[in-house]
């Protein structure tokens, strides 16, 4: 497989990579998110030294990453059993919406799996 020279620029510095041409770009995408989180932080105006400015960066990088991972794995979570849902009452919901049918208490149910550790609507 080739490489291929990518010229990147993170934060007004020049930098030249390398990497499989095939992947040349998934690297200019990734030099441009660390280059916009970098310069996020440093336009913040709270810290000036580079350094700091990228553990920040990729502090903040793979923590999207991680939260985005665990939204995925939500996702692929198979839907609850029927048994599950059937346990759900129109009498856990608010005196309000009581008068509703149990499909709104399976709605809300399925939004409260959904949301998982993010919290409940209700």
């Amino acid at each position: 497989m080739s490489q291929e020279a990518v010229n990147a620029h993170i934060m007004g510095q020049s930098y030249v990579l390398s990497a499989p041409s095939a992947e040349a770009a998934d690297l200019r995408a990734a030099v441009a998110r660390v280059d916009a989180a970098m310069c996020r932080i440093r336009d913040a105006g709270k810290i000036k030294a580079r350094e700091r400015i990228a553990v920040l960066a990729a502090l903040n990088i793979a923590f999207d990453a991680a939260q985005a991972q665990h939204s995925a794995a939500l996702a692929q979570q198979a839907p609850p059993a029927p048994e599950a849902q059937a346990s759900v009452s129109v009498s856990t919901l608010p005196p309000d919406l009581q008068a509703n049918d149990s499909r709104l208490a399976t709605l809300l149910y399925k939004l409260d799996q959904a949301l998982g550790r993010d919290g409940h609507l209700l």
